[in-house]
């Protein structure tokens, strides 16, 4: 953010959407509005302060809700995949932080994140089954595309950023 005066977004960043860093004090998010809004940081020092591995954690959670009532409970190979791939997006953001290299976090991220496109694509069988309401499908969707728009946005900031060292920023 070199350049920028106090409380002005870089005109880098300007370009930027979902933008998160799990260590500094400073990152710019999208709002659901398309404008672009400060959120401050405290350094974070575990994967839990990370804002898509929250998002995360309350997507499985949903996930795990859903699968449990209704004939999705004995779906059992549909239940056990959604569960699997839900679980796998947390699980992977938290191992990438954990790894101490930003290039091993991003391919983390990338495994997460294609982990999101499996959720939202077994949401879509599991509609079609009539396994939950045309609403829930679409809190459930809305939450993973959050959650992939926020990894996509971690992976962007680590790529272009030219910080390096064990926890990225």
């Amino acid at each position: 953010m070199r350049g920028a005066a106090a409380g002005e977004m870089p005109e880098a960043v300007a370009k930027k959407s979902n933008v998160q860093c799990p260590k500094s004090k400073v990152a710019w998010d999208l709002n659901s509005n398309s404008h672009l809004r400060r959120v401050l940081w405290q350094k974070s020092e575990s994967f839990e302060d990370i804002k898509s591995w929250k998002k995360a954690r309350t997507l499985t959670k949903q996930i795990y809700e859903v699968t449990s009532i209704g004939s999705f409970r004995r779906d059992f190979g549909l239940k056990d995949q959604i569960r699997r791939a839900s679980v796998s997006i947390l699980s992977n953001i938290a191992e990438g932080f954990e790894r101490g290299s930003d290039q091993e976090f991003i391919q983390f991220l990338a495994v997460a994140k294609g982990s999101c496109g499996e959720v939202r694509a077994q949401l879509y069988v599991a509609l079609d089954q009539c396994y939950f309401s045309l609403e829930s499908f679409e809190t459930l969707l809305k939450t993973a595309t959050e959650v992939s728009e926020l990894i996509s946005g971690l992976m962007k900031y680590l790529k272009d950023s030219e910080l390096r060292g064990s926890k990225y920023c």
